[in-house]
Parts: structure tokens; sequence; C-alpha cells
């Protein structure tokens, strides 16, 4: 930055303290701005807003002598300045809704059905809408986005902005010409039903195609994710053998039968053609049309549906802040490509909401896949079948490319590239199940300086893969250093005629120019530290039309504004969903404060792996956003989500990403 927007960490903090305004030349403060410094410094000793330094809280915990706690932060000081601050925050605080809405109204009140509670006599929740109201917290606004964009509010009474949509005796007014137009339309897909939740629990899901493949490797019927150590068993020349002849023995085997149940899943009428229900059923309905073979012949592998991505812009999976709301931003600005984030495959057969909840897709992402991440053929085999049969995508991606110790000590991620005849099995029986194409992202290696990729990539191809993700780093530098494109450029040549998308560094579009001429079929914006897509998410744009785009903080407020409402849409406006759409802000939030307004730097563009220096930014609002601390990001949600919850706390999955 050039010199005149420099400052010390001191005077950056000052200067937002006092709100942009110019300290008094005489020092003394006014009574305003004392009256903030009371109430901060009261903050900061009752809550735990702002990150504590690292072990403090352990310490404090364990205390059991008389020595104050002044003496001990004081002992503690110097060597955890010392310590870089990295990994993740394991034993952070979670805000639960109980912790923000002690009393919360019968969901039966809510859509106007009181007298049928579906709890009967044992229901906990408020039924009494006048009582509920005097306990519900103050509305947070004059306009509800979900009444002014659809019509009407699901949410009635309960809405943190419902006094835009309540008439008299609390009754919630709808407005019939615009919800008509959105009558029939379906907006976000790839929902879990009740029922289909239900047969997943009951294990009573078919996984024939997923079963056949398995029996080829001398998988025990019906083992299901526990199987993993039944597989062991054989040795490794006996996995490899099996697995090519499974692959020749399918050629001429039937399709899956497609469940009656699940007529009602979104799926498109290419994949819900009666020939593929089979059996007696199949030949009871009568059908329009050419008669074809698909339930005698198997498409080989060149007839497949091929993924056309080659040269587009792939926002990549990002755990944690690559949720709906935030990919609908990066569309929005450019992406051709979304992926939803990171789902592992044992939660997804067990039919957990939370797991499923990261399948959804909006209709506005066009080319849209979603990541698995498993460890064992069984699992993986049947859960691309489950997706195959019950949601709309357009390619699944295996993920062999995650550092974290708890995926990685389990034999998935990046442990994948040194299990080659399991990573063999799953590659080769996922694609055996699925009707669209299979990618697969890797890292160059597990150690540092011991590149594997190279090696990998062409039996991924003779695997069935349609495409190659290489992120060029490997799992021992995590998101450190830079990647390394030239090794990237030597898998390319190597991958094709099979596309390879590179990953790594991208945070101008001078960088993807250069990825792109090392002969990458295209580039992936993902994570690194920082990340690309989530510290200026209008990097699409900037690829795109090929300039630096200097936004200025109002464009980026603007960015937040949209943000927050496509979260209100997605997880609702009451009360739990404001605190979940806050949540996902603020992780955002500890990300884009790494962007340097293009109109400070002094040479462009900005490095991907440079730490901004304390600067004052040209107004208020560029300042606050580039500031590194967690009571300034929550002074931004309030700004958009009114005030914090009594006893609200937050602290950014990631140590690096805040500190004083």
């Amino acid at each position: 930055c050039p010199r005149r927007f420099l400052t010390s960490k001191e005077q950056f903090h000052a200067y937002l303290r006092a709100k942009g305004e110019p300290e008094a030349e005489d020092g003394e403060k006014g009574e305003e701005e004392e009256r903030e410094d009371i109430e901060e410094e009261k903050e900061e000793a009752g809550s735990c807003q702002s990150e504590p330094p690292a072990k403090r809280v352990r310490s404090e915990d364990v205390r059991q002598d008389g020595e104050s706690q002044e003496d001990t932060e004081a002992e503690e000081k110097e060597p955890v300045e010392r310590k870089r601050a990295r990994g993740q925050n394991k034993s952070r605080p979670c805000m639960k809704p109980n912790h923000y809405e002690q009393s919360r109204l019968c969901p039966s009140v809510t859509q106007g059905c009181a007298e049928k509670c579906y709890f009967g006599p044992r229901c906990r929740f408020l039924h009494d809408v006048g009582e509920y109201l005097a306990l519900k917290p103050p509305d947070l606004g004059h306009s509800c986005v979900l009444f002014q964009t659809f019509g009407k509010c699901p949410y009635g009474v309960t809405c943190r902005f419902a006094q835009a949509h309540l008439g008299d005796g609390y009754q919630n007014i709808t407005n019939p010409d615009l919800a008509k137009q959105w009558e029939g339309k379906l907006l976000v897909r790839n929902n879990l039903s009740k029922e289909l939740q239900q047969r997943l629990r009951k294990r009573k899901f078919d996984f024939k195609k997923a079963e056949e493949y398995l029996r080829g490797l001398g998988k025990p019927h019906g083992s299901g994710g526990k199987g993993g150590k039944a597989m062991g068993h054989s040795t490794e020349e006996q996995e490899v053998s099996n697995c090519t002849t499974v692959q020749e023995g399918l050629g001429d085997s039937s399709e899956c039968p497609v469940l009656p149940e699940q007529a009602e899943d979104p799926k498109t009428d290419g994949l819900q053609s009666p020939d593929l229900r089979g059996g007696e059923e199949a030949s009871s309905i009568k059908t329009v049309g050419p008669v074809t073979d698909e339930d005698v012949i198997k498409p080989r592998l060149c007839e497949k549906k091929k993924l056309a991505i080659q040269g587009k812009l792939y926002l990549a999976p990002l755990t944690t802040c690559g949720n709906l709301p935030f990919r609908r931003i990066c569309k929005r600005f450019g992406a051709d490509v979304t992926c939803g984030e990171m789902a592992v495959c044992t939660n997804l057969l067990q039919g957990q909401s939370s797991e499923w909840a990261l399948l959804k897709r909006h209709h506005t992402e066009d080319i849209f896949g979603v990541q698995l991440e498993g460890a064992f053929p069984d699992t993986m085999t049947k859960c691309a079948e489950l997706l195959n049969q019950t949601i709309e995508v357009d390619f699944v991606d295996i993920n062999v490319g995650c550092p974290i110790d708890l995926v990685y000590k389990k034999g998935g991620g990046c442990a994948l590239m040194t299990r080659s005849n399991k990573f063999e099995q799953i590659v080769r029986g996922m694609n055996s199940v699925l009707d669209v194409p299979l990618t697969v992202k890797i890292r160059t290696g597990v150690q540092e300086k011991i590149n594997v990729a190279h090696k990998i990539i062409p039996r991924i191809r003779e695997w069935g893969a349609s495409m190659v993700t290489l992120h060029g780093r490997s799992r021992e530098q995590r998101y450190t250093r830079s990647a390394d494109w030239d090794y990237i450029a030597e898998c390319a040549k190597i991958a094709s005629p099979m596309p390879l998308f590179g990953n790594g560094d991208i945070l101008s579009y001078e960088d993807a120019n250069r990825a792109m001429q090392l002969g990458v079929s295209g580039i992936m914006v993902a994570r690194q530290v920082p990340l690309g897509a989530l510290i200026k998410p209008w990097l699409f744009t900037e690829i795109k039309e090929q300039r630096h785009w200097d936004i200025s903080s109002s464009e980026r407020f603007d960015i937040l504004k949209d943000f927050t409402n496509y979260g209100l849409e997605h997880w609702g406006s009451d009360t739990q969903g404001v605190e979940k759409t806050r949540k996902f802000l603020l992780e955002w939030l500890s990300f884009l404060c790494r962007y340097i307004p293009v109109g400070l730097l002094e040479h462009l563009p900005q490095k991907i792996n440079e730490r901004p220096p304390y600067y004052i930014g040209r107004d208020y609002l560029e300042t606050l956003m580039a500031s590194q601390n967690v009571d300034d990001w929550i002074k931004i949600s309030e700004l958009l989500l009114g005030p914090v919850p009594t006893s609200f706390t937050f602290l950014p999955k990631h140590k690096a990403n805040s500190y004083r």
C-alpha cells in the first residue's frame, strides 16, 4: 500500500473506535466515545465475542490456585504472541437455537393448523400467539425479503420482519398476484423427503447395481458401511484382478430398477424412463415412442453423457463457506460451474438431514455437481447409486484432496492416493452405477517433495473418470506456499485426452491467463490461503472482462446485503434462520477482510499469499471491512441483521483468520 494509507495497529483500531472521525487535538475523548469504550470493555469482560489467545481458555478452566486471572494472562501473553496461529478452533463455542430463543412457537400454529399439532399432548412449544409475541425479540426491519420476493412469508408471526406481512389478529398477509408467479416452480432441488429418509434409516433402499459390483469384488452381501474391514482380508493382487473382471462382466448387466416410491423425486425425464423400472411393473406400463434396449445393454463409457466444461470457470467445493447463498453470489458474478460442499458418504447413507442439505441445488445453477468423501468401495458405490436415483446433478466428484487429519486417518481424502487398490475399486464402482460423469480431485501427493500425481492420473483415466482436478500442493503443504503450476502443466500433458483442471493461487485475471497458457483445460477457483473466491467473489467477472475491478466499499456492502437476503431465503427469516445466516456471514467475513482494494495497491495484482498490513481505507466502511478483529465483523453483521442475541459468541473456524 502507498505510505499515506499505512498505519499502525493502535491507530487502526482507534480510527474504528472513533467511527472514522479524527481524534480530538487535546487528547480528551468525547462523552459518546468514552461511553463506547466503557461498553466495549464490559462486553470483552462479560462475553467471548473476540477470539481468545490460543490455549487461554484451557488454562482458565484448569487453574485451581489463588493466582489472579491477570497474572496468569500476563504470563501467557508473550509466548502466545510468538506462536503462529494455525489450524482449526476445534472446541469453539456453538450457538444453538435454545441459546438465543428460549420459547418457540409450535410449527402447527405457524402453518395455520394449530388444532392438528404434530406432537399432541407431548408438545413443548407455545400455542398462544400472544404469549409468544410477548417473549419474541423485536423485529429487525420493516420489509421481509421473502414477502417481497414470493408474495408470502411461510414463517408468519415467527418472522423477524413480521410487521411487513401481519394483519389484524396476527393473520399472515399474502400477495396473491406475486405468489401466483412462483406457484409450481421448484426453486431449490435435491431435497431429502421424509419417505426416503425413513427408507435409508430402516435400510430398505435397494442398492441392486452396487451390490452386484461388490459381489464381484468378493464383498459380503449387505455389508454396508462396516464392511470395509471384511474387504481387507483379500490380497491386493486379488483385489486388482477382481476389479478388472467385474468391469468386464458388467458390460451386459441390467440397469438398476427405480423403485415406485421414487417417482416423486426430482429426476430428468431420461432417467425416469419406464424402461428402467424392469420386471412386471415395466411391462404393465404403456409407453409411447421408440423401443430402446437400455434394459439389456449397458452404455459403454464412451457413450455416457460428456462433461463439456473445458475453458469454463469452476467454483470448487468450499467447506462451510461454499453454501448455496454464496454460490448464488458467485454465479451472479460469472461462475460457470458450481459444486456443493464436501459430503461424507456414510452420513448420506444414514439419511442425515444436515448432510443432505449440502446437496441442495438452486435453480440458477445450470452446471452443478456434488462432491463425495469416503474411504471404502462399498459405501462410496452405494452412495453414488443412491444419488443417481434420487437427486439431479450434472456430475459427481470424488474428494481425494482433503488434507485434514479427521478424514486422512480414516483412509479418505489424500490417503486414497496411497491406497491405490481401494482408490481403483471406488472409481470403477462409482462409474458403473452413475449415469452422469465422474470426476476426481487430487493433490500433487502426500509428502511435500514427493509428487505422485503424474503416476496416478493415467490410471484414473483408465478407471473411467471423465475429468481430474489437480491442486498444485501436497497434503503436507496444506494451503501454504505457492502452487506448483509447472507440475500441473506436466500432468495436463500426461492426462490428455482426459481434461485436467488446475487449482491454486488464482486471485487475478493475470493468474488465470498464465494458468490457461500452460495447457490446462480450465481453472478451478477454490481454497487457498487466502481463498480466491472467498476473498473476492467478483474474481469471475475480472477474469471474463480481463480487468482489475476497483470495487468500492458500498458495492462490497451491497454484495453482503445480497448474501444476507439469499441466506434468509434459504435458511429462513425466523430467529433460527437469522442467526444461521449471521454465522455463515461471519465465517465469510473472516476471509473477505484479507482483500486489499485495487486503488490502494502500489503494484498490481495482489498476491495470493500476501497478508495485508494495517491500513486506513478511503472511507470508514472500507477500513471497517479491512479489520481482522472479530468484534468488527460482528458490527458489520449487525448493520445487516440487527443486534446479536445476548451472550452471543463467535470464533472463526480457522485460528489464522483473526488476530488482534
